[in-house]
Formats: C-alpha cells, structure tokens, sequence
C-alpha cells in the first residue's frame, strides 16, 4: 500500500504543498521555532499539563471526584503508549514512505526521517492524551486537544508527513483512548483509591489543603454524614434527636 496519497493531483498532497509552502515563506527563526515546537515543544507541553491537571484536580472538589480524576490523568499516558503500539502494525502494513521521498520541492525542517508515514506517531500520541485527559477533566482536555492538533499541523508544515497521515494519527489516538477507557478506568480506579486511603502516598491522590482535617479522611464512593443529625426544620430547629 507504498502507492497511499503518491499521485501529485490529489487532495492529499495539494494540500501538503499549501501547509508546506508556508515554511518556504517563513524567515529561518520562525522555520526553527516550529521544528522544535513540532518534533518536541508540544509534546512537552502536553506533559505539563497533564501535570497542571494533576496538581488542579487534587486539590479541589470531593475524594470521590480527585480519585476519578487522577485515574483519568493516569490512564492518559498509558494511553499514549497503547496507541503507539497499536501503530507499529499499521505502519508496516501501509508502508508508506515519507512525502520528501515521493516529492520534490518540499522545505523538510528535520532530516534523518527514515521511517514511514502513515499513520503519525506525534499525532497519535498526543492526541490519546489529549481525549484521555478531556475524559478526566474536561477544561483542561479541551486545551490538550488544542495542542494536540497544533501538533498535526506542525508536522506537515515541517514537511515529514502527509495531511492525512496526521488524521489517521489524531484518529487512531482518539479511538484507543475513548474505547479502552471504560476497561482500563475500571482497573486504575480502586487502584487510586487505595492509594488516596495511603498515609504516605495519599496526597498524589488529594492534597492536605483539600481535605481540610486530616484527622477524618472522606470515604471513597460514600458520602460523609453531616453533622448536626439528619433533618432541619425549616425554622432551624432540630427534628426529632436521633
């Protein structure tokens, strides 16, 4: 399947061109801002995100929401690393050489690809992170997948991938990270859990300033009971004592 995208009249590398050709108009600062920026700067970006969320999620909102949270934020990494394994197949299935090998005219920002195309590992990956983190928490997912497709295009503007190699990418990551979510979120949760109930390791889980007292650890999955007894009247009095 080396011929994927090799004619030079289709859509596919029309528009390669058009993204490409944007670095040939670009002075040489910008060209290298956005070599970094597309083979390392964002994914170092998703990474302190990721991390951002973190630190955000455990020290606001119920026990019961920090641990589905943080089981979230956990399985987006691993995610990542699930997609990039389900990709080794599909590369060496479709065989689809880099576009500077089919074209000419191309301005490559980043030489020694020797690889192939299709699907992109870049996109693949942060965008399974960026899907797994929108399902932990949606603000901040919301800026992953931001990333994530800034990503994509970086790589075409650099001229190593084809359009629709960044599509099966952001595809391949949104599919791997929503479909093994419910299996893997079942697995991570009591693990987090158990970690949260953890003297030592529970504040990965929910910071002290968020518990408020140390001395009463909320229960995961069961509401506190208030005190005070369990009914008010509307005047402020006490019903019955219980």
């Amino acid at each position: 399947m080396a011929e994927l995208a090799s004619d030079g009249s289709s859509p596919d590398v029309t528009l390669l061109y058009d993204v490409n050709g944007l670095a040939k108009d670009a002075p040489p600062w910008f060209d290298r801002v956005m070599e970094f920026t597309g083979e390392y700067g964002i994914m170092l970006a998703m990474v302190l995100v990721v991390l951002w969320c973190w630190w955000s999620v455990r020290r606001s909102g119920s026990l019961t929401d920090s641990v589905s949270a943080v089981a979230g934020i956990v399985w987006a990494p691993l995610a990542a690393g699930l997609a990039l394994l389900v990709n080794i197949p599909i590369r060496g299935f479709v065989e689809r050489p880099r576009p500077f090998v089919d074209h000419d005219g191309l301005e490559v920002l980043v030489e020694g690809k020797t690889d192939y195309s299709f699907v992109s590992d870049h996109a693949t990956m942060a965008m399974a992170i960026a899907v797994a983190l929108f399902l932990a928490h949606r603000r901040f997912g919301l800026i992953a997948i931001g990333l994530a497709l800034t990503e994509g295009f970086a790589r075409v503007y650099m001229g190593v991938h084809y359009p629709t190699d960044v599509i099966g990418g952001l595809a391949l990551g949104t599919a791997v990270a929503l479909l093994l979510a419910p299996l893997t979120l079942a697995l991570l949760t009591p693990l987090v859990s158990a970690v949260a109930r953890s003297r030592r390791a529970g504040r990965l889980v929910r910071s002290r300033r968020a518990d408020g007292s140390a001395a009463r650890p909320e229960t995961v999955g069961i509401p506190e009971p208030r005190l005070g007894g369990p009914a008010e009247d509307g005047h402020g009095e006490k019903g019955l004592a219980a």
